[in-house]
């Protein structure tokens, strides 16, 4: 198969690599896309961009609704936040950056 573009890229030590710039916009790709690999018996592999789903996260939904029902069910156990509390979850994540453009570790998947 004849192909107009060759494109390499590096493996890390984790086996991870960046996707050329070249490939990102000929898969129209951006951050957090999924990228779907197809194995060919001769050893070839083809990736493609996998379309994101149409629609609400269904799981999402479910758990918005057991929420939604539950306090709408038990209003009761409602509780405000105060301050100390506040004060607790600050110092506990203080001092810790968040990139959220940066892919999570094998482990943390």
């Amino acid at each position: 198969m004849a192909t107009a573009d060759e494109i390499k890229s590096t493996l890390t030590d984790r086996y991870q690599t960046t996707v050329p710039e070249s490939v990102r916009r000929a898969l129209r790709l951006r951050k957090r896309d999924k990228i779907h690999y197809a194995i060919r018996t001769n050893g070839e592999v083809v990736i493609r961009r996998i379309e994101a789903p149409q629609g609400d996260d269904p799981v999402l939904g479910s758990f918005l609704k057991f929420l939604a029902d539950d306090i709408a069910n038990h209003p009761e156990r409602l509780e405000a936040v105060n301050s100390a509390f506040v004060r607790r979850l600050q110092s506990l994540t203080g001092g810790i950056d968040v990139d959220l453009g940066v892919p999570l570790s094998p482990d943390d998947e």
